[in-house]
C-alpha cells in the first residue's frame, strides 16, 4: 500500500457507493432480520422501509425457505442447465411461473438475477426478429427515468443519465422517449421500422417510483401491436406481488410478448431470476423447421437448483398466506401516511397509492443542500433503514408483512427526519377523501394539489387488484 495514501477501512467495494466516505465513516454491519425488521451488529433494530432492494416481499428470516434450501443442497445443490440437463426444482418453478404468467403459453429462461434478465431479453428479441427474417430490427426503445439493471445492455437502456457516464460507448440502437407521453413513443414507431421491442416498466422503479399516467399503459400497447413491436415488461420490482397483484403486468391488462422478472421470486433469500417469454416469441426456437435453432445464450447458475427450491418456497408462502391481497389492502394506507409530508417546503411531491411502493421527492434547493442525505441519516437514528433514489427521493416500498402500525412508524420517523434536517411545515397537506388519486404518482403536479387521496376511482381503467 503507498504509505502516502489513507489507511483502507473495509475491503468490501459497495456497489453505488462513494467508498472514500464509506471507508472513512465505516460501514453499518447488519446481523440479522425478522419479519419487516433488520438488527445490526451492536443489537440495534431497524424497520426496513426498502425490503432490502425492493426484494424482500415475505419478510426476513423465513426459516421455511432456508429449509428448502438446505435440503435442496444436501441432494444436489446445482448442475448446468445446459443443452439438455435439467433438476427437479427448475423445471417444477418453471411450470409454476408458466401457469402463472401473464400471457399465454409462457416459457421460462431461469438467470441469476433482474441484471441478467435484462441482458437476456435484449438479446432475445432480437435473435427472434432474425429468426423470423427482420434482422435489421435491432432498435430498443426505453424510457426516461428507466431503470433496467446495471449490466452492460441494461445500462445502454438506462434512463437516468447518471448511470450511463464514464462506461464509454454504449449500445447506439436504444433510443428514448419521455415516460409519460405515449406520442413520444407514437413518432418513434411512425418513423422507423427497425424497432425490435419497447422495454416499459409498469411502475418506473429505482428512477423515482413514477406510476403510469391513467390510460398511459394501454395506449402504448396498443402501439406496439399496431407496429408489431414486442412489448417487453420489466418486472424485476414490481412483479410477485408488488402492486397489488401477482404481476402488474396482470394489473394494466397488458398481455406483454417478455416479462423480465428477479427480486420478489425468492424474496431475495438466494439470487434468481427469470424471464417470461410467450409463446409467440419462444416459437421460431422450439418449433423444428428441418434445420436446427440454438440460441447460444445462458449462464453458469442458469436454473440453479437451490436457487429454484428457493422460489417455490417462496411463492408457498406468499400464496399461503395471501400476502399479494395484503399489498392491495395496504396500498392506500402507505398513501395517506406519507400524502401529509408533502406540506412541508422541501418536499416537491410524495407519490404513493400503487402498492407497497412510495417516494418522498425533494425541491431542487433541498437537494442542492444536502437534504436527502440528512434525512437520511435521521431515519437511521429513528430506527428507519432505507436510501435515496436517483433524484435524491427517499424510496418506501417495506416487505408485505409490515402491518399498518409500521407504516405509521415509517412516517412519522420521515416527518421527524425532516423537521430536523431543517425543512419547515408550510402548509396544511390537502388530502381530500372525495378525490381521485393523481398528482401525487404522476409527477409534476400543480402548486396546492402536491398531495391528494388515494380511492379506488384511480383504477377504472385498470383490472382488480387481486392475484
Amino acid at each position: 500500500m503507498d504509505p502516502a495514501s489513507p489507511a483502507v477501512t473495509t475491503r468490501l467495494w459497495h456497489p453505488f457507493a462513494d467508498m472514500a466516505a464509506v471507508s472513512a465513516s465505516g460501514e453499518l454491519v447488519l446481523e440479522s432480520g425478522e419479519g419487516a425488521y433488520v438488527v445490526d451488529e451492536e443489537g440495534r433494530r431497524y424497520l426496513d422501509a426498502a425490503a432490502g432492494l425492493w426484494y424482500c416481499n415475505v419478510g426476513h428470516g423465513r426459516r421455511e425457505i432456508a429449509e428448502a434450501a438446505a435440503a435442496q443442497m444436501t441432494r444436489l445443490a446445482a448442475y448446468s442447465a445446459f443443452g439438455d440437463l435439467a433438476t427437479r426444482p427448475a423445471l417444477d418453478l418453471s411450470e409454476r411461473l408458466s401457469a402463472m404468467a401473464p400471457m399465454p403459453d409462457a416459457r421460462v429462461f431461469l438467470t441469476s438475477g433482474g441484471s441478467d434478465s435484462v441482458d437476456t431479453a435484449v438479446k432475445l428479441v432480437r435473435r427472434y426478429w432474425t429468426e423470423v427474417g427482420r434482422p435489421e430490427r435491432t432498435a430498443i426503445v426505453t424510457r426516461t427515468h428507466a431503470y433496467h439493471g446495471m449490466h452492460l445492455a441494461g445500462t445502454s437502456l438506462a434512463g437516468i443519465a447518471a448511470n450511463r457516464l464514464g462506461h464509454g460507448d454504449l449500445d447506439a440502437a436504444v433510443v428514448q422517449v419521455d415516460w409519460d407521453d405515449s406520442g413520444s413513443l407514437e413518432a418513434v414507431l411512425d418513423e422507423r421500422d427497425d424497432v425490435a421491442a419497447f422495454f416499459c416498466e409498469p411502475v418506473i422503479g429505482a428512477g423515482g417510483v413514477y406510476a403510469p399516467p391513467p390510460g398511459y399503459l394501454r395506449e402504448v400497447r396498443e402501439l406496439c401491436r399496431r407496429h408489431d413491436v414486442l412489448f417487453v415488461a420489466d418486472e424485476v420490482i414490481t412483479g410477485y406481488g408488488r402492486v397489488g397483484i401477482m404481476f402488474g403486468s396482470e394489473r394494466w391488462n397488458l398481455r406483454p410478448d417478455v416479462v423480465l422478472t428477479a427480486k420478489g421470486i425468492t424474496s431475495g433469500y438466494v439470487p434468481l431470476g427469470a424471464v417470461l417469454v410467450s409463446g409467440r416469441v419462444a416459437e421460431p426456437f422450439w418449433v423444428d423447421r428441418g434445420s436446427p435453432v440454438m440460441w447460444r445464450h445462458g449462464y453458469t447458475y442458469s436454473a440453479h437448483a437451490t436457487a429454484c427450491a428457493a422460489a417455490l418456497a417462496n411463492l408457498d408462502i406468499v400464496e399461503r398466506e395471501g400476502l399479494v391481497e395484503r399489498v392491495a389492502s395496504l396500498q392506500h394506507v402507505l398513501g395517506r401516511a406519507l400524502a401529509p409530508l408533502s406540506a412541508y417546503d422541501a418536499v416537491s411531491e410524495v407519490r404513493a397509492g400503487v402498492g407497497l411502493l412510495g417516494a418522498v421527492e425533494f425541491t431542487p434547493d433541498a437537494v442542492g443542500t444536502g437534504m436527502p442525505a440528512r434525512v437520511i441519516a435521521g431515519l437511521r437514528e429513528r430506527g428507519v433503514l432505507t436510501r435515496t433514489l436517483a433524484s435524491g427521493a427517499i424510496q418506501v416500498s417495506p416487505s408485505f408483512v409490515v402491518s399498518e402500525a409500521d407504516i405509521a412508524v415509517i412516517a412519522a420517523a420521515l416527518e421527524e427526519s425532516l423537521r430536523s434536517a431543517g425543512a419547515v411545515r408550510a402548509s396544511a397537506a390537502r388530502v381530500d377523501p372525495a378525490a381521485p388519486l393523481g398528482g401525487s404518482l404522476l409527477g409534476n403536479p400543480s402548486p396546492g394539489e402536491r398531495a391528494v387521496a388515494f380511492d379506488d376511482r384511480y383504477y377504472a381503467d385498470q383490472r382488480p387488484p387481486h392475484h
